[in-house]
């Protein structure tokens, strides 16, 4: 399949801004055109005053000459102003829908995938290189139109005059071309590629460190999690002086020659002169040292175009890279689940290709029954709970909600039935009202503020300034880490899905908010199939049914009093949090 050239792929985003774009080129043309006219009329000045000299005051057409070129030079400025301002408006457009396009597809995309490329490499790519397109198509492309079309015009312009000195204004131009495509070969665009990854990988590990801070310093590990962000910062260094060093020489050679064009002219005008200065060989050289700047501006241009043509090729690379990325299938069928039951068949899954995180796991769970997810970490607790609400699909087997296979459940309708309670629950920068009404956006303030009470959370919407209108992350406004976990189960309270999926819902929270914690989802989970991931394990006492997951299979499963019974995994696991409870205790009842 022949690939898509890099404007085909931008046109495509393009819509009815389309015909913008091409009026641009058409109008880029027409400047650069309208440019060298000035020249022209120079050209005649010099003529003029050469014909009459010593006699200047006989030159009458000089001033009107003047003017003309004055008046074709402000033309060629507004026509290239009005191109501007259509490539411009379709730049905005195009990468617009970019942006919109990839947040689409992100936003589809199985969770899995999501964590792989990482929150600073993806922000990267869907803004930097969206950005990047958006210049070439401002800029690049009426300045590529116009740099396209400024040397068939100056061909006949070095022609025309005396074909001789146009010759020699061309050979440094050839040798500017020949080293320019040194600079742009395959070579100097795989280091560039390597410098991009280079810096997607930095800025990636600069966002990653700069959230992990308030780990980091908790722990003492500064120096240890730096590592990686020095090693990154490192990698950029590296390819970013390849690069350099590989511009430097070809740049030297490329100035020279298109800065030598002088060189060129003043010699072959010596040599043209033997018999003698006439007054047209004076006129042609003057003419030709005044337009050669032209050549050199020219020339420029496109060595810029070619670099930024590189630049954006490896963008539109990494646009292509995320939206190849397979998101999750949607069935032409559109079933309802019979039911609020959940049965996983023989589901296998691995994040890499080579190691299970889930490895043939299967289990039934009835409507409105408690089911707890146990085990030590990497067990593959987290994943399994992915999978029921279907942030990614298995490799292998099936998950059933209802009698009806999630794949075959329509995406919204599926999201009405699965409620979920993260570990970490997140509040975007909004108020208290926004943040629990994006559970059901047509929900009343009355119903948002019913969710907060049931969630045990009036205690802290009484001490906030503006109530549930506070805006959270602003003006110092702030909750810990359990008030936002209850903040986050009243907007489980009001979606009201049948299913709910506890991820360690208490793990942030203080001795004070777990209590509150523990009351809110109690009232949450009332009539609900629940599926909670515990560590402490005095949680998942009065569960239904407790599930002892080990390398991704499930170890044992029973009541909380028959695995004490069978003496296996769980029992030793309950006697080791039973005394390391027991030890917290003796430690609190010491310092009292």
């Amino acid at each position: 399949m022949k690939k898509r050239s890099n404007l085909s792929r931008l046109m495509s985003y393009a819509g009815r801004h389309r015909i913008l774009t091409y009026l641009s080129w058409v109008l880029s043309s027409a400047s650069a055109l309208l440019a060298l006219v000035p020249f022209w009329y120079i050209w005649r000045i010099i003529h003029d005053i050469l014909e009459v000299s010593p006699d200047f005051s006989k030159a009458g057409n000089v001033v009107s000459y003047g003017w003309s070129a004055v008046l074709f030079a402000v033309i060629s400025i507004i026509v290239y102003i009005a191109a501007l301002m259509c490539s411009h408006l379709s730049a905005f457009r195009i990468a617009s829908n970019i942006r919109k396009a990839l947040m689409r597809h992100i936003a589809a995309l199985p969770l899995g995938i999501t964590e792989k490329y990482g929150s600073g490499k993806l922000r990267r790519i869907v803004n930097d290189s969206s950005s990047a397109a958006e210049t070439y198509l401002a800029h690049r492309l009426p300045d590529k139109a116009g740099a396209i079309t400024t040397p068939i015009g100056l061909l006949f312009l070095l022609l025309v005059f005396d074909w001789r000195l146009g010759l020699l204004s061309l050979v440094p131009v050839v040798l500017g071309f020949m080293i320019m495509t040194k600079m742009t070969g395959a070579s100097m665009e795989q280091k560039m590629k390597e410098y991009q990854n280079s810096l997607s990988d930095m800025s990636n590990e600069a966002v990653e460190y700069v959230r992990g801070i308030p780990v980091v310093k908790t722990f003492g590990q500064t120096v240890f999690s730096f590592k990686r962000f020095k090693a990154s910062i490192d990698n950029y260094e590296k390819w970013v002086i390849a690069y350099t060093k590989a511009l430097r020489l070809p740049m030297m050679f490329y100035t020279t020659a298109i800065n030598g064009v002088f060189a060129f002219l003043i010699a072959g005008a010596i040599m043209f002169s033997r018999g003698g200065v006439t007054n047209d060989l004076l006129l042609n050289l003057i003419f030709y040292i005044v337009i050669t700047p032209v050549i050199g501006t020219t020339l420029t241009k496109i060595m810029f175009m070619s670099e930024d043509a590189m630049i954006v090729n490896d963008a539109l690379g990494r646009i292509d890279e995320v939206l190849g990325e397979k998101p999750l299938s949607e069935s032409s069928r559109s079933s309802v689940p019979s039911d609020n039951s959940v049965s996983i068949e023989h589901v296998s899954y691995s994040y890499d290709g080579i190691k299970n995180a889930l490895n043939d796991v299967s289990l039934s769970i009835k409507p409105g029954e408690t089911t707890a997810l146990v085990g030590p970490s990497g067990g593959g607790k987290t994943t399994l709970a992915n999978i029921i609400t279907r942030f990614f699909d298995p490799q292998k087997g099936r998950v059933l909600i209802g009698g009806t296979d999630i794949r075959d459940i329509p995406k919204e309708k599926l999201m009405d039935t699965v409620s979920f309670v993260f570990q970490n629950s997140r509040l975007i920068k909004a108020s208290i009202l926004e943040n629990v009404r994006m559970a059901r956006p047509e929900a009343s303030r009355e119903e948002v503020m019913r969710a907060l009470e049931t969630a045990q959370c009036s205690d802290i919407i009484a001490k906030l300034p503006d109530g549930i209108d506070t805006v959270v992350g602003a003006n110092g406004i702030y909750l810990s880490g359990g008030e936002q976990q209850r903040v986050a189960i009243a907007r489980a309270v009001l979606k009201n899905a049948p299913i709910l999926i506890l991820d360690e819902a208490t793990a942030f929270a203080d001795p004070d908010n777990e209590v509150r914690v523990q009351q809110a989802m109690s009232a949450l989970s009332k009539g609900k199939t629940v599926i909670m991931i515990a560590h402490r394990l005095s949680s998942v006492t009065n569960a239904d049914r407790i599930c002892v997951m080990s390398e991704g299979s499930i170890a044992e499963s029973g009541t909380f009093s028959e695995l004490i019974e069978k003496g296996g995994i769980f029992s030793r696991m309950w006697e080791n949090y039973s005394k390391s409870a027991d030890w917290k205790i003796e430690k609190e009842e010491k310092q009292l």
